[in-house]
């Protein structure tokens, strides 16, 4: 059967400028990290895609070692762009990245403007792209003077294979200068992508403020802690749960007593507020404007409905957040 989408789409999701630029992106975007790969279902894939844009989820972000395998998500997802969304490609902000290791050799890692331009090549022929919307440098380099790496950005803009750029994983001061010299080179940085959740405020700590500066947005990774700030861990660790595996970033041994007493007490509010765990997670990190999405990931399209449903109360009391606050100390 023919795709064809939601014709209320656009009503009920929100929009947030990009830092000064001009473009909106939706406030809720789907990252497709894991569950998209060669090692999982493409159907139950391309329903999650199909349902977000449904729900006005205009953006999708993958990178070009999003599997597993290495690049088997863009290629899922350029099969899911010909089949279902390709009329609607005026509609989409595509983004993918590059920055960790691809391919053997000097020239299939890190930062170096031979590594980006072949990534990027090879990512718009996986996904059957002229251009992508966004591309970013994936993480710092400390081997490469960042003069290149923000160079190749801006030949990668001026040579029409990506509308905006961005980096991600670049700690305040690193991206402070990244912003000067693109500034310099006349490519504006777009927005900045780092992790950020409930337990993990490093952002706080400097690095918003120099986006602030620098009129960069940012989204979001793990904004629900690789799952842990959903209702999945109240009744401890499951054993299909990513601190199960032996695969995971989430360890079980991050999973303590202490952490799952804060889980189960952010609940209790969670439940106050009438949202759901993820839904109260979502709605603390866009809280204030200044995040400008929330990068979700998800297994199943249940899931995708009740993380947009966050959008339905983004606001706190004063009260709230100072109970957030003691939680979290």
């Amino acid at each position: 059967m023919v795709y064809e989408a939601s014709s209320n789409r656009y009503e009920n999701m929100k929009y947030n400028r990009v830092g000064r630029s001009g473009l909106k992106i939706p406030a809720v975007s789907l990252g497709l990290w894991h569950n998209f790969g060669g090692q999982d279902l493409y159907e139950n894939g391309r329903a999650m895609v199909r349902r977000s844009f449904d729900l006005g989820i205009t953006h999708f972000d993958l990178a070009n070692n999003y599997g597993p395998p290495q690049g088997s998500a863009e290629e899922a997802f350029g099969k899911m762009l010909a089949s279902d969304l390709k009329p609607y490609r005026d509609e989409l902000i595509i983004s993918t990245k590059a920055g960790y290791w691809m391919w053997p050799g000097p020239y299939g890692d890190n930062g170096s403007r031979k590594y980006l331009i072949s990534s990027l090549d090879q990512s718009l022929k996986r996904m059957g792209l002229d251009y992508v919307d966004i591309f970013y440098h994936h993480r710092p380099d400390p081997d490469t003077p960042l003069e290149e790496t923000m160079g190749a950005l801006d030949q990668i803009v001026r040579s029409g294979k990506a509308l905006y750029v961005g980096i991600s994983n670049y700690r305040p001061a690193e991206a402070k200068r990244a912003i000067e010299i693109l500034k310099d080179l006349g490519t504006p940085l777009l927005i900045h992508q780092p992790n950020y959740n409930m337990f993990d405020r490093w952002i706080e700590d400097g690095l918003q403020d120099v986006l602030d500066e620098g009129g960069v947005g940012s989204i979001v990774f793990s904004p629900l802690a690789q799952g842990l700030l959903t209702n999945k861990y109240l009744g401890g660790i499951p054993s299909d749960s990513r601190a199960a595996s032996a695969h995971g970033f989430l360890k079980e041994s991050h999973v303590t007593p202490e952490v799952l007493a804060k889980v189960s007490k952010l609940n209790d509010i969670a439940v106050a507020r009438g949202q759901t765990l993820a839904q109260l997670a979502l709605a603390w990190a866009l809280r204030g404007g200044r995040v400008t999405s929330v990068l979700i990931g998800a297994s199943r399209v249940s899931q995708i409905d009740d993380n947009v449903a966050a959008l339905n109360n983004l606001d706190f009391s004063v009260e709230e957040l100072a109970r957030i606050e003691a939680i979290l100390k």
